[in-house]
């Protein structure tokens, strides 16, 4: 539709200089009233015409490109929920972004100008040097030269100017990326009174972005002045050449005249054409950013073979040497990993930091594949399940808890969609955050700030713990998930959780709360040193015995 009411508005632009030539020819040099009146009356109601249909154009125009930006925003979203570990390492968050932002906004005006003026204005090229050689095609030979000149120059320039453009979108990029950490790590910057160096960090990026911007509007703009110079020449010509025709009787006034409009016409249109490349220039650039994120390979997806009912029945847990590293990194993460942890046991994991105990447990749900080996849950390889199936067995709560915008039920049942007020509840019971609940001014309707500004870090933690209870998991995994709480709560959190049917795996740094596990793996750079009960480690493992010294002092250990 919008097309269509362009080639209406086209037709009548085509048309209104042809008209004003026949005006001229028969109503302006005959002195005759009644053709000036007729051709101008038909000239009003045509650009009538014209107006109507320009304001359905914009209509249509508006309503594709908005319902384009709607569309490819939530194809984006859709497939970055499919995104594995390793294609999210790929792409900053402030990378994707821009994405969703700039580069959709960029598109979504680049359509609407398309709609309404982009088609238009080469149309109105083609269309006025055709109408040119139909009334007089000596006066428009000139156009035959000028016309393919301009097109190959600025083929040239869009050319260059698209690498340009995308440099710029990668500088936007890195801007947001400043920005988003310095927003998100404002008290930290306070408290080490780092905002100049902040300062000069974004001030750096930003200049940037303003010299790569700068530089490529200033080379776009550049051809502006080529493109009016030429046209304007060919239109001295024009009327040079039509005045020596016209005083030798071989070409009419309103031929001259209708000449020059369509020359103007073209002249103008082919002024829009910088507008036009620097539009299109900077589509490319963020369309290939987008088509990246929208084609990049998913190195994680359902087996073709699986099971669709098979669900995570048990809990039971199985390492077999398993080996694993990060995507573009030579040192590997975990080496020859191998453990089972029974249905219903307690497993703690210790070990220093970077030693490998996350990489572990980002390897039961399937954030990311192994690297070598097999792990297996309830004897049956984890890459025979179905994604949606595997990750609705498994409780997973990280070791920096997040919490999103809403209200702390919100929060709490964001771990299963379909949860009563009952058992949120009793999950916030469990996970001994009930009573600071309902002590809060609005109890469970408590609005939390973006990612819990305003809970301390052990209510985020307790929160988070509850809303992996609240699915009923076979497989709990808390990721040094009780560092921010104290002894005699961790211990009540821990008991309760005993109540779950479920294989509790836990990561920790603290030697009182392994105790109380089935069995202890000690970790060290990726390797499994030791694995027991406390008991037999302080009996077999010299590390483990100087990391009990470390926090019990030796009277304990040698106690022990």
């Amino acid at each position: 539709m919008a097309y269509l009411f362009m080639l209406m508005e086209l037709g009548v632009e085509l048309a209104l200089p042809f008209l004003l030539g026949l005006m001229i020819n028969d109503g302006v040099m005959n002195q005759d009233l009644n053709n000036i009146v007729m051709w101008g009356s038909i000239m009003i109601g045509l650009a009538f015409v014209a107006f109507v249909a320009g304001i359905f154009n914009s209509f249509y125009s508006s309503h594709v490109s908005f319902a384009f930006g709607y569309d490819i925003r939530q194809r984006l979203f859709e497939r970055i929920q499919v995104f594995s570990f390793k294609n999210l390492d790929q792409y900053p968050t402030s990378a994707l972004v821009t994405r969703f932002t700039n580069d959709v906004r960029q598109i979504q005006n680049t359509i609407f100008m398309a709609l309404r003026i982009m088609m238009k204005a080469p149309l109105v090229v083609a269309g006025g040097v055709a109408m040119a050689f139909i009334v007089n095609a000596r006066l428009a030979i000139v156009f035959l030269v000028t016309v393919p000149l301009l097109i190959l120059f600025l083929l040239f320039v869009l050319r260059l100017a698209g690498g340009m453009f995308s440099n710029v979108q990668k500088n936007v990029d890195r801007v947001n990326r400043v920005m988003q950490e310095n927003l998100a790590g404002m008290r930290l910057i306070k408290a080490f009174m780092r905002r100049d160096h902040e300062e000069e960090r974004f001030i750096e990026a930003n200049n940037d972005l303003a010299v790569s911007t700068r530089r490529t509007f200033r080379f776009v703009e550049s051809s502006m002045p080529v493109l009016l110079f030429v046209m304007n020449m060919s239109l001295i010509f024009i009327i040079w050449f039509g005045n020596i025709q016209s005083i030798a009787g071989t070409t009419s006034v309103g031929e001259v005249v209708t000449i020059i409009n369509y020359a103007l016409r073209v002249a103008m249109s082919i002024s829009m054409f910088s507008f036009i490349i620097m539009a299109i220039s900077r589509t490319k650039a963020s369309s290939e950013r987008m088509d990246e994120v929208l084609t990049v390979g998913i190195d994680l997806l359902d087996p073709k073979d699986a099971d669709p009912k098979q669900t995570v029945n048990r809990g039971k847990v199985e390492f077999r040497n398993v080996s694993f590293e990060y995507p573009d990194t030579e040192k590997p993460a975990l080496e020859n990993i191998s453990f089972i942890a029974e249905a219903g046991e307690k497993i703690a994991i210790i070990g220093a930091t970077g030693s490998g105990k996350t990489s572990m447990f980002q390897l039961v749900p399937r954030l990311y594949d192994t690297t070598a080996g097999e792990i297996l849950i309830d004897d049956k390889p984890i890459t025979s399940y179905k994604l949606e199936r595997l990750r609705a067995g498994i409780g997973y709560v990280p070791q920096t808890p997040l919490l999103f915008t809403g209200t702390i039920t919100d929060n709490i049942t964001w771990g299963k969609k379909d949860a009563s007020m009952e058992e949120a509840i009793r999950a916030a019971s469990d996970a001994q955050i009930h009573s600071t609940i309902a002590d809060l001014p609005d109890g469970y309707e408590t609005r939390v700030g973006q990612k819990g500004v305003n809970l301390s870090g052990g209510q985020k933690q307790r929160i988070s713990i509850a809303r992996a209870l609240i699915r009923h998991p076979k497989i709990l995994m808390l990721d040094d998930s009780t560092s921010a709480l104290d002894l005699s709560t961790e211990a009540r959190l821990l008991k309760a959780v005993q109540g779950y049917e479920c294989t509790t795996l836990i990561i920790t740094q603290k030697v009182s709360t392994a105790l109380d596990a089935d069995r202890i793996l000690l970790i060290d750079n990726g390797r499994i040193l030791a694995a027991g009960t406390h008991e037999e480690l302080m009996a077999t493992s010299n590390l483990y015995r100087k990391i009990v010294e470390s926090q019990f002092g030796k009277e304990y250990a040698n106690a022990e």
